[in-house]
């Protein structure tokens, strides 16, 4: 008869209740075949610059299109052939039965033997022989030459990879899970690949001088100097470090967007305001719109001649004024830009919070304003924290809008652009202003993690819930209103400059009616072959449909796989495991497509002037906002429903995707749309990764700005959130909401209390 492991694996038993032996998984040996094959039949090494490329067909077995084995025995690459050992050692490995003490050795042997190889063997060869100075020097010459690798070494690491997962899981890491096991590894993998890798290639130039020598003294220099640390400002000077402006920004935009974000939450969810869905779309409506648009659209209302400018000049006399460029600009800008994230966060959270713990206050006789003061609000501090925490990064990272309205208001995202691609370039110094951002983002990690502590925050378990949500204390209620509703309006009037710019020639001066700007980017015409797509803004539109399609569902499957993770398991390196799963967010986007392009236009990986380096940007870039969202909803989902799911026979795979997911989906749809959306407007991240072939929307209008057609580039803004618009309602629609068995929200706008 047979038996379920406690991963769900069958397990033969004798008839006297003695364990017999058992084949080893399926999956194991499926990954060590898949590895065998790929080395022995596909082509080792990248053609053309495209991963996808066809070309090796012509020329198979051996030239360029060769396998690593047909390559490594006779096409003279024999640095190709120690990789054949450990596929050799794991091919031994499935000769033995699972109950094999040696199983797991050799399986770790094979797959950590096997990586090792492949990353000596990748970073050794480059394009022009040795990839390191002391090898060309113990070796006498320059010793002998590779591309990027193709698809037979990328099959081959992930069949490496897994051997050594599987080996762990079989040696009891994790409760022997191997599913869990596998995926801790796989994002650990990719975390290393495509966000540390990059990250240390830019930043080891922090040690270097301009002339590429090793030079420690310049670091400390750098790192040291007055226009960073100074505090001036604070003596009667102009300015204050540009370290200290962007702090102070960071925490002024975390604590601002955290506030917006949880007064939008508490009125949809609350409340009976009659205009929600309205109030939803206008909380969501910036993150859907390139930020420098919005930059632009404050200059359009409060510059000097913009209209709220000159309507208080001409009505009450109030002279125009430059208020809008500097540190007010840039905080209206960024709060505009960064609230949705917070809202998106912390609607799922306070959607979460158990009724029946607010009607038991009730019953005690407890006022509104003590339940929510003693239970809601202590419940949504994960969220709160996560909306902060999310906040604060991206004001740190963002360069579109200090770009556009800081003036004489420096912060570090700016100054690394500058360095990087200003007059005087300096990728030393952009490198050491980098770390700097990295360790105020460590730093808010580790103050976020104090503040929740080790509190449980569980309100939804396997018990029934039925309970009706209390309507929101009466200063509460009042207070979300005047919070939201003002903002509110600034949002309509700013979207309303936006899409009339697109509708006149030219928007302050010539307010004339066109549609000239939209015809120039998306005009179709009728020929004989049928429709002719002749707007200049087609192309690039198409290419970022496509990038975005497919990047937004793989940052939410890995941004809600490693929340689980994270919230479900203990392992060694969890917390630093956590914390890379953030680098990536702290990091300028001008900063990570330099980094990308230092690390991925030679070997081993070779993936720049294509579309592929653009998802996997997007992916890793957007990344934790689905990580900070899945853990916030999952710090209120009882572990009890992940273990009566594992009790009844159900392997961890399908408790993820059978009880975890469903009631995760506001976790998902905030991941989701997000991605999705920074993907159709992200610029700093891609502005140096984009090609002729992969040219994307925010790059066609950055172009569109610098060569002085505002209306031609808010044309295409308007279009492009009118698309995602319709896109995030899809999302919407194919995700659902969870069902948690409650009744409706009471209709009660303002309680007493």
């Amino acid at each position: 008869m047979t038996s379920l492991s406690p991963t769900g694996d069958a397990v033969a038993l004798a008839g006297d209740g003695q364990r017999t032996a058992t084949r080893i998984n399926a999956s194991t040996r499926w990954s060590v075949l898949t590895g065998a094959a790929a080395y022995a039949l596909l082509p080792w090494y990248l053609l053309e610059g495209s991963f996808f490329s066809t070309a090796w067909m012509a020329d198979w077995p051996l030239g360029k299109g060769g396998s690593g084995l047909a390559l490594g025995l006779l096409g003279g690459a024999w640095q190709l052939v120690p990789i054949l050992i450990p596929l050799i050692v794991g091919l031994w490995a499935l000769t033995m039965n699972k109950d094999n003490p040696r199983l797991s050795q050799t399986l770790i042997a094979a797959g950590a033997g096997g990586l090792a190889l492949m990353i000596i063997e990748g970073f050794a060869i480059r394009h022009a022989g040795w990839g390191f100075d002391f090898l060309k020097t113990l070796t006498g010459w320059e010793g002998p030459r590779q591309g990027g690798m193709g698809f037979g070494a990328f099959f081959v690491a992930g069949s490496f990879l897994v051997m050594l997962c599987h080996g762990l899981a079989y040696r009891g890491y994790c409760r022997g899970d191997v599913f869990i096991v596998t995926s801790i590894g796989a994002i650990i993998a990719l975390i290393g690949v495509f966000v540390f890798m990059p990250i240390i290639a830019v930043l080891q130039s922090a040690f270097l001088d301009l002339d590429g020598r090793f030079a420690p003294a310049e670091f400390v220099t750098k790192f040291l100097d007055s226009s960073i640390w100074g505090l001036d400002c604070l003596a009667g000077g102009v300015r204050c470090g540009v370290a200290w402006n962007t702090l102070f920004l960071g925490v002024l935009v975390g604590v601002m967007t955290t506030a917006l974000g949880l007064a939008f939450a508490l009125i949809a969810t609350r409340t009976g305001f009659k205009a929600k869905g309205a109030l939803r779309l206008l909380s969501v409506l910036p993150i859907i719109t390139p930020p420098f648009v919005i930059g632009l659209a404050l200059i359009l209302l409060f510059g000097r001649s913009g209209v709220a400018s000159t309507f208080l000049s001409d009505w009450f006399d109030i002279p125009p004024s430059r208020w809008i460029y500097g540190l007010p600009g840039v905080l209206i800008a960024q709060m505009l830009a960064f609230t949705p994230i917070a809202f998106l966060v912390l609607i799922g959270v306070v959607q979460g919070i158990s009724p029946a713990l607010e009607e038991a206050t009730q019953t005690l006789r407890a006022t509104r304003w003590t339940t929510f003061r003693t239970v809601t609000w202590p419940l949504m501090r994960p969220g709160v924290a996560n909306a902060f925490l999310l906040g604060f990064v991206e004001s740190m990272a963002d360069f579109g809008n200090p770009l556009v309205l800081g003036g004489n208001f420096e912060v570090l995202s700016t100054k690394i652009f500058f360095a990087v691609v200003g007059a005087a370039v300096d990728p030393g110094k952009a490198a050491v202003l980098a770390i700097i951002l990295l360790a105020f983002t460590l730093a808010a990690f580790w103050l976020q993690n104090s503040w929740l502590g080790k509190k449980n925050y569980t309100t939804v378990t396997g018990k029934g819930d039925s309970g009706l949500p209390q309507p929101l204390p009466r200063r509460i209620a009042i207070l979300s209103y005047g919070t939201a509703i003002p903002w509110a309006i600034l949002t309509i009037v700013v979207y309303v400059i936006i899409f009339v710019g697109g509708f006149v020639r030219t928007m302050g001066r010539d307010y004339t009616p066109t549609l000239i700007h939209y015809l120039t980017a998306f005009r179709i015409e009728q020929t004989d072959h049928g429709l002719f797509f002749s707007g200049s803004a087609w192309n690039s539109l198409f290419t970022t449909l496509e990038v975005a399609a497919v990047s937004a569902p793989l940052t939410a499957a890995i941004g809600i796989l490693t929340a689980w993770l994270l919230t479900r398991n203990r392992f060694a390196g969890q917390r630093f495991f956590e914390f890379g799963t953030m680098l990536s967010f702290a990091i300028p986007g001008t900063v990570v497509g330099v980094s990308y392009i230092l690390a991925f236009n030679i070997p081993p990986i070779e993936l720049t002037g294509g579309g592929l380096i653009l998802i996997i940007c997007f992916v890793f870039r957007n990344m934790p906002v689905g990580v900070r969202s899945g853990i916030a909803g999952l710090s209120q989902l009882d572990k009890s429903l992940d273990e009566a799911s594992l009790t009844l026979g159900a392997r961890s795979f399908t408790t993820l995707r059978r009880v975890v997911l469903p009631l995760l989906r506001p976790a998902i749809v905030a991941s989701l749309v997000y991605s999705f959306v920074r993907a159709m407007t992200a610029v700093s991240a891609v502005i140096f990764l984009v090609s002729a072939e992969y040219n994307l929307a925010t790059n066609y209008i950055v172009g569109r700005v610098e060569a002085g057609e505002f209306g031609l580039a808010i044309a295409y803004s308007s279009a492009l959130i009118v698309i995602m618009i319709a896109a995030i309602a899809l999302i919407q629609f194919f995700v659902g909401e969870r069902k948690l068995g409650r009744r409706g929200a009471n209709e009660v706008v303002v309680g007493a209390g």
